[in-house]
């Protein structure tokens, strides 16, 4: 379980001190798949950044599965089974994808296995399997496989950054089946950072942030309409 207390984050502007996160309180059950929405600039990718322990808070805690993990390295989160998925994913030109998926998995995975990883994210393991993992591949593909790597390594948690960013329609399609697969085929928690109506509809929770601080969290069925609610009468309003 992760559990975030009263998580805050400051940094100079300036000089002057710029509060990003404000007072900030989740809990995400084992095996949930929680979607973190809101406006821009309100601290959703910062607070993904600080539960992979990429940026460090300024105030409170983070718990996961009971231990204090705050103040522990990207590499040490990582040991305890904790993933994250960039909006921009890393090329590596010369590394194959199914190297790099050995490579995420910790040892050489057989073939039988990385294909199936990669069908999964709703890639042909045939056409993917000995590419490289460079500039030839397309948005989609380099996110598909960057979420291939996250199942290779079977991470308890995974965090995911706008991961429709920058990919077309085709490919986001593609991505969803991959988040409904691993949603109903792991016991894995999952947190997407995303403003997609698509994405929300098929986690479990939604949590808003707005102005560094949580306005609303709970069940899908609860908290969306809510969310379209707003959507309409700003529109109305205009």
């Amino acid at each position: 379980m992760l559990e975030l207390l009263n998580l805050s984050f400051k940094v100079n502007d300036d000089g002057e001190k710029k509060e990003i996160l404000n007072d900030v309180s989740l809990t995400l059950e084992d095996g949930k798949f929680l979607v973190i929405t809101g406006p821009n600039g309100g601290g959703k990718s910062t607070l993904a950044k600080i539960i992979m322990g990429i940026e460090k808070p300024t105030g409170g805690k983070i718990l996961w599965n009971g231990t204090d993990i705050t103040d522990m390295s990207i590499t040490e989160r990582a040991k305890l089974g904790i993933g994250y998925a960039f909006q921009q994913p890393p090329r590596f030109k010369g590394l194959t994808v199914r190297d790099l998926l050995s490579l995420s998995h910790g040892s050489t995975l057989p073939e039988d296995q990385c294909c199936t990883y990669l069908t999964n994210v709703g890639l042909c393991s045939k056409d993917y399997l000995n590419r490289e993992v460079d500039a030839t591949l397309s948005g989609g593909e380099i996110k598909r496989i960057e979420i291939a790597t996250i199942m290779a390594r079977n991470v308890d948690l995974a965090i995911y950054d706008e991961p429709e960013a920058g990919i077309d329609l085709w490919s986001f399609n593609m991505l969803i089946e991959s988040f409904k697969n691993i949603s109903a085929k792991n016991n894995q928690s999952m947190i997407i950072i995303s403003h997609q109506e698509r994405i929300m509809k098929i986690a479990d929770e939604i949590a808003i942030i707005a102005n560094g601080t949580v306005s609303k969290k709970g069940p899908v069925d609860e908290v969306f309409p809510l969310l379209m609610n707003e959507f309409n009468s700003a529109c109305n309003f205009r």
